[in-house]
């Protein structure tokens, strides 16, 4: 059975926090709103999550959907955000880790010095969930969904350099940024069953759709914004990219610690299965490496 948005079980008395204004953000926003969740979008452009919201409230005017401001490449941000909702609500049933920043043509840096694809992708999605553990420690079937890309295949852990400093490819910094987005959902899932914490860490990745990612970070006129913008008929559409995020953030049958993708072509288009692990994802003591290297980085400690 091909599931769809229509699958989705009643969200009535959830809250979702879902990061990302626009593309796949929004998709989720829209289906979780649909569904009966009340909905938090959380990103850096207030214009753009106020089009959100309105976006949202047009097609589902009964919704409980607001927009909070957090910039992922701040870490001060980030736990600005996450204070501000420990003040406003008791728990948080689901956490959506999407937003990304995708191939700038040259190294930039975070707020706090990072590379910008690994600090914003990955670092910042880290301490945002360590922030926000206690909130989701009190939820009902409380479950983080990290996103990570096809590209997590080809990505590889240089802990050696893992700002770039000693030198900047766009996809490798990419790629790196998704693998360890992919580690981190598995070892949390292992971390939460340990230390009991009842909370569910699954990975997903949309395939290759149509959002703005590549014309706001490489540029519309880059050779990957061009491409995008001619061949648009090769990417599926967000709605579309958006289920494998949305089964693993719903389905009964998501399972803590899984990873899920499209079904066709290379897991670039389709509908929701158990999408095929890249090997350097499966390395625990990556994993824990990683885990405390980012610890050191974010000065944020889980549990």
């Amino acid at each position: 059975m091909n599931w769809k948005t229509s699958n989705i079980p009643s969200q009535h008395g959830r809250l979702a926090v879902i990061t990302g204004t626009g593309g796949l953000g929004l998709e989720d926003a829209l289906a979780l709103a649909r569904a009966g969740a009340e909905v938090i979008i959380a990103g850096r452009n207030p214009q753009k999550g106020a089009d959100a919201v309105t976006r949202v409230h047009a097609e589902v005017p009964t919704a409980g959907v607001r927009f909070e401001q957090v910039d992922l490449a701040s870490l001060a941000s980030v736990a600005d955000f996450a204070a501000r909702l420990r003040n406003q609500t008791d728990k948080v049933d689901l956490l959506i880790n999407n937003a990304a920043v995708m191939t700038p043509p040259k190294r930039e840096q975070t707020s706090d010095g990072f590379e910008l694809q690994f600090g914003t992708n990955y670092l910042g999605h880290f301490a945002l969930t360590a922030h926000l553990l206690p909130l989701l420690r009190k939820g009902v079937n409380a479950r983080v969904v990290t996103l990570s890309s096809v590209a997590a295949r080809e990505g590889m852990m240089d802990f050696d350099d893992l700002q770039s400093q000693r030198g900047y490819a766009p996809m490798k910094a990419y790629g790196q940024s998704k693998l360890a987005g992919l580690l981190f959902a598995f070892e949390l899932q292992r971390r939460a069953e340990a230390h009991h914490w009842g909370i569910t860490s699954i990975a997903a990745h949309p395939g290759i759709s149509r959002t703005d990612l590549l014309h706001n970070a490489p540029g519309r006129w880059s050779a990957a914004g061009i491409a995008r913008s001619l061949l648009w008929f090769l990417f599926q559409p967000a709605a579309q990219g958006a289920l494998p995020t949305l089964y693993a953030a719903t389905s009964p049958d998501a399972k803590g610690g899984g990873y899920y993708g499209p079904d066709k072509l290379g897991e670039t288009r389709g509908f929701p299965v158990p999408a095929k692990v890249p090997p350097r994802a499966t390395d625990d003591a990556t994993a824990r490496r990683l885990w405390h290297e980012s610890e050191q980085l974010t000065h944020v400690a889980f549990g």
